[in-house]
């Protein structure tokens, strides 16, 4: 896998540039009609109303991603979610959180975001998260580097956990036999870390490591939407992408580990006991 720390240096193809530049338009077309739906005052009553409204959100989305994206690579498949957590099957697949962060949408929070990325024969080659408030837009192709609007990000050059900033979260809503090991995870990190924070979704903890913000992400259980863009950009703005063990990382891998390189050794060494 190329998230590897030895990760083979890649070249992006011309193909891939001209593809990205179109999953971008998709990308911002999506978030703009998302954007149309966001209220800061959103403040849902109950869990059915929640659900109605990002339900909702995620049928506005698609309506625009499904149809631009098969157009642009029609022999590539969409991920259906018994592939969420498993490997896949050689080819090329979209792998699409039309709301990323739907639960901050519906609340009226600023975090959330279309985030698409594709892979092929297992690794991530190309990345778009599209985040409308504060017009962000992040991007990754697979040995071009890692941008947010254009400029390159780079990883933190921090060597000690103890200056770190750390994240981690819960992948779904609804995986009782991880819950545990969260909670000792991050009581770890606790006596090691600088600082550590615990939210969702995943994909924006991802994005502050690749952008040097913050220095380290782990999750558990990960859903392949939820990482397979971030896996990208981090290992794309020069950082490692492992399992919470050190071993490689792939789709359908069973934990994540995305640090700098300076501290990706002292995280698996507080991580890796934690069963």
């Amino acid at each position: 896998m190329t998230a590897s720390p030895s990760r083979v240096a890649a070249t992006a193809s011309t193909d891939d540039s001209a593809l990205l530049s179109a999953v971008v338009r998709a990308a911002v077309e999506a978030g703009r009609a998302l954007e149309a739906r966001y209220s800061v005052s959103a403040r849902p009553a109950d869990r059915a109303a929640m659900f109605r409204a990002g339900t909702a959100d995620s049928e506005v989305s698609l309506a625009i991603l499904r149809p631009a994206l098969t157009a642009l690579r029609p022999d590539a498949r969409w991920l259906p979610q018994e592939y969420e957590t498993t490997a896949l099957p050689p080819g090329e697949w979209w792998v699409v959180d039309e709301v990323e962060g739907n639960v901050n949408h519906v609340h009226g929070l600023p975090e959330w975001a279309v985030s698409v990325a594709l892979v092929r024969d297992g690794e991530p080659v190309l990345a778009v998260v599209r985040r409308p408030v504060g017009d962000l837009t992040y991007t990754a192709l697979r040995g071009g580097g890692a941008q947010l609007n254009g400029a390159a990000l780079r990883v933190s050059a921090k060597r000690e956990l103890d200056a770190a900033i750390v994240d981690t979260g819960q992948a779904e809503a609804d995986q009782e036999g991880t819950y545990e090991r969260i909670g000792r995870s991050v009581a770890a990190m606790l006596h090691r870390a600088l600082l550590v924070r615990v939210g969702v979704p995943s994909t924006f903890p991802m994005l502050l490591v690749a952008a040097g913000h913050h220095d380290v992400f782990w999750q558990y259980e990960p859903t392949l939407p939820g990482v397979a863009a971030g896996a990208l950009m981090i290992t794309e703005a020069g950082g490692i992408v492992t399992r919470v063990d050190g071993a490689p990382w792939s789709p359908g891998s069973d934990t994540v580990l995305a640090s700098a390189p300076g501290l990706h050794a002292a995280a698996v060494q507080v991580l890796a006991p934690i069963s």
